[in-house]
């Protein structure tokens, strides 16, 4: 039976997660579960923990609900337990160990329900000589190579904002991990614990690039290879009002069409010559810099040149292909990506914006049974070694 409020919203209807509240990785995970149709659970600490942004912004919070539980009050273990008894799945994002000194580790949730799948995102990993240090997305990507086969090799590695490490290689992995062992525990009645690394999975994502260099089809140096930016066909280029434009005419059929709609000099460098490819590179370069980019986007529009318009946040939602395909959303005055794929019987949508710390306390505790989950805890001293849950070790589990 699907709990309350996710009947009929997409293909996780009725399946219960609780997330320990964090940042970065884990609440995205939580999110795509919640933008999946289950009835997502986040635990707040007192005074919040998350995007030093106003949480009604907080668009990695929508389609969840938020209790407020203070681990560190006498009996707050005990309402995290009772939330895990009746959930699914549990999320959370400390440092290795912080879970079991707070009472909330695996063994616990298991000792209440042993169907229970605890995924942990962290950076690291559970274990290795790194897993109890502080660490962010950058660190992770460049101890796996992945940032340093990056760039302009005359410059330092860019940095891909935080979507490879945390949000490709941390929560992506972490979701296919949980719905794998939420499979197998549906199948067994067995629950197990999900270990997701950024460093393991952002790793793994450069799986055909190893199998290329392996085979000698990839030199292990920045920009000198098809998928790097050493391409000439392959690249950004700017225009004449200091804009983008993509390209990716890979294949010699769209890259025929790209030299023909560029009009590219016919003496320019053959694409099969790499000893000539910087002058490919200036000859291509020099030409997009004589038109602005929408003109260029008209040229190259409903053509297969494999050419784009670089574009900014604020102007990926207004492109008529993601315009009509509805990619992006307004909900509660923000403009938002869509949930993400589509499913074809089970469609899903934003329901609900950011869940606010606490708001619904009552309405958890009435849909999953938990009439003490409203009652205020008992504070009790902190430990000091129960600080890990704070400041920059609440990501690190990340």
């Amino acid at each position: 039976m699907a709990a309350a409020g996710t009947a009929g919203h997409g293909p996780l209807a009725g399946v219960r997660v609780v997330e320990l509240a964090g940042i970065g990785p884990g609440p995205f995970a939580a999110m795509l579960l919640a933008d999946l149709g289950a009835d997502v659970v986040r635990v707040d600490r007192p005074g919040g923990a998350g995007l030093a942004i106003d949480p009604a912004y907080d668009v990695t919070n929508r389609n969840k609900r938020s209790v407020v539980v203070d681990l560190k009050a006498e009996d707050g273990a005990e309402r995290v337990l009772d939330l895990a008894r009746r959930a699914d799945v549990l999320i959370e994002g400390y440092r290795p160990g912080v879970a079991e000194r707070l009472g909330v580790g695996p063994g616990a949730c298991h000792a209440r329900n042993p169907a229970l799948v605890y995924g942990r995102m962290t950076g690291w990993g559970q274990e290795g000589p790194l897993a109890a240090r502080a660490g962010h997305d950058i660190a992770y990507i460049a101890l796996t190579g992945t940032l340093g086969m990056i760039g302009d090799p005359q410059s330092p590695p860019p940095v891909p904002a935080n979507l490879l490490g945390d949000y490709a290689g941390g929560s992506l992995y972490l979701v296919v991990g949980v719905l794998a062992a939420l499979h197998h525990a549906r199948a067994t009645g067995a629950g197990q614990v999900v270990d997701a690394a950024i460093v393991d999975g952002t790793a793994h994502l450069s799986a055909m690039i190893h199998g290329m260099l392996a085979a000698g089809a990839w030199q292990d140096r920045r920009a000198a290879n098809l998928l790097d930016g050493g391409a000439p066909f392959y690249g950004t280029y700017e225009t004449a009002d200091g804009k983008y434009m993509a390209v990716g005419a890979l294949e010699q059929r769209f890259h025929d069409e790209f030299t023909e709609l560029l009009g590219l000099p016919a003496d320019a460098p053959a694409r099969q010559d790499v000893s000539r490819w910087g002058e490919l590179r200036a000859s291509v370069a020099a030409r997009f810099r004589t038109r602005t980019r929408d003109e260029w986007t008209a040229v190259f529009e409903n053509s297969d040149a494999c050419v784009a318009p670089v574009l900014s946040l604020r102007e990926a939602p207004a492109h008529p292909h993601l315009a009509a395909r509805g990619t992006f959303t307004d909900h509660g005055g923000i403009t938002q990506p869509a949930p993400a794929p589509r499913f074809s019987a089970t469609p899903t949508s934003v329901r609900g914006g950011p869940a606010l710390p606490g708001a619904d306390t009552a309405d958890v505790a009435r849909d999953w049974d938990l009439p003490h989950l409203t009652e205020p805890g008992d504070p009790r001293h902190s430990d000091p070694k129960d600080d890990d849950m704070h400041g920059s070790d609440t990501e690190d589990g990340h």
